[in-house]
């Protein structure tokens, strides 16, 4: 429990500290935000992408009065429901009716209070690092009253943005092993990403769902880091790690996806069922964590260059799959409902893969009856038809520029 007193301290002194921040890059997101109304904005995302600064920004450029208050600050740490009555006391003398919470779900019963201000007719931004809390706690208590929108670290863009460099294949590579992470960007440390791994399996994993087996964890995450692109499955990851049951792999794999750290891509079928239990592709959130914390001795520069790939079409989509038949396509792409685009990624396209890819590629065309993929690589265009359909080899430089 925390005096009015104290609350009304923190929050002067959080907005003047915010007063006082170089923002940086304005950030491609605030672009596309939806104008407050009377539904609450949620931005989630993995810990440290910008959720923070992104609402900084919203702050000096559209809602200047707002009030904000970040639940983080150690300060804080003696929040409890009852100060909610409190903060209610300080909204009102600050006379601001759009409010700013950043990181309001670990405290318990936010959900009712954020619903209780909205029915006041207040507008209100809440930023998240956990989908599985804020999916599970929007669905009871803000159904219809709120609109979700995801940020993920710098994309490629705005990796050339901040350095001030040109779309080209070596700020390309560049970005392939620095990744998006702000901070990181800025000051190149790697004890930033190694440390943000951590933070992520501990404060956000094992401490939220009270996982006891921590170093299992941990091990379960740096081996999905390494293998990035690859299948898994929970009977083959549970044999691998020695666990007891499959759930518990199933639970873990959860945990990683609902803290962002990871996706999975399920094989495209017109069945559920077969969705559910054929492989899925793993990727990560970021390729510079991949390249910072994965085990593999060699460079794996083709599975984090699909990586890259898929976090600039997951940017973009929700509903991506890979198709495997006789042959396989990296990503299958609905949207609304319907077939959109069918993309293979290949680093570099000769001689000894160019039969494959094209195959795979192919068959994915003539299965979904579409006439044109498109190839994506490092640094090369071509063009290839078969039976009608085409091929199109694309520089990745120029494909993440659109």
């Amino acid at each position: 429990m925390l005096l009015k007193s104290t609350l009304e301290i923190i929050i002067e002194a959080q907005r003047n500290s915010i007063d006082k921040k170089d923002l940086g890059l304005k950030r491609e997101a605030i672009e596309i935000l939806p104008t407050l109304t009377s539904h609450a904005l949620i931005i989630s995302g993995v810990r440290r992408c910008g959720k923070s600064t992104l609402l900084f920004q919203l702050l000096r450029t559209k809602y200047k009065q707002a009030l904000y208050l970040n639940f983080e600050d150690t300060r804080l740490y003696e929040f409890e429901r009852n100060d909610f009555t409190r903060l209610d006391s300080i909204i009102f003398d600050s006379k601001s009716n759009v409010l700013f919470f950043d990181e309001i779900q670990i405290i318990e019963g936010w959900e009712r209070y954020v619903r209780q201000k909205l029915d006041e007719g207040f507008k209100v931004v809440v930023t998240g690092s956990n989908a599985s809390l804020l999916s599970k706690e929007l669905g009871t208590k803000l159904t219809g009253r709120h609109i979700t929108k995801e940020l993920f670290p710098f994309s490629y863009q705005e990796f050339c943005s901040y350095h001030k460099i040109t779309i080209s294949e070596n700020s390309l590579t560049d970005y392939l092993s620095t990744g998006g992470f702000p901070t990181y960007i800025k000051t190149n440390e790697e004890d930033i990403l190694i440390n943000l791994l951590d933070d992520i399996i501990v404060r956000d994993i094992a401490i939220r769902y009270g996982v006891r087996d921590i170093k299992t964890l941990q091990r379960l995450a740096l081996y999905l880091l390494t293998n990035t692109g690859k299948l898994i499955t929970g009977n083959k990851l549970k044999t691998l790690f020695e666990v007891g049951a499959t759930s518990t792999i199933m639970e873990y794999l959860s945990h990683l996806e609902y803290s962002y750290l990871f996706f999975y891509v399920p094989k495209f079928s017109y069945s559920l069922k077969k969705q559910l239990v054929n492989p899925r592709k793993v990727y990560a959130i970021d390729t510079g964590l991949v390249h910072i914390n994965s085990a593999s001795f060699t460079e794996d520069t083709g599975r984090k260059f699909e990586n890259l790939i898929y976090l600039h079409l997951r940017r973009k989509y929700k509903e991506i799959y890979y198709f495997s038949e006789k042959g396989e396509c990296d990503f299958i792409i609905f949207d609304t409902k319907k077939i959109h685009k069918i993309i293979q990624v290949c680093y570099t396209l000769n001689q000894d893969n160019m039969k494959r890819e094209l195959n795979g590629l192919f068959e994915a065309l003539a299965f979904f009856k579409l006439k044109t993929g498109t190839i994506i690589t490092l640094n090369q265009n071509d063009r290839f038809e078969l039976k009608g359909m085409t091929a199109n080899v694309v520089t990745a430089y120029d494909f993440l520029d659109n």
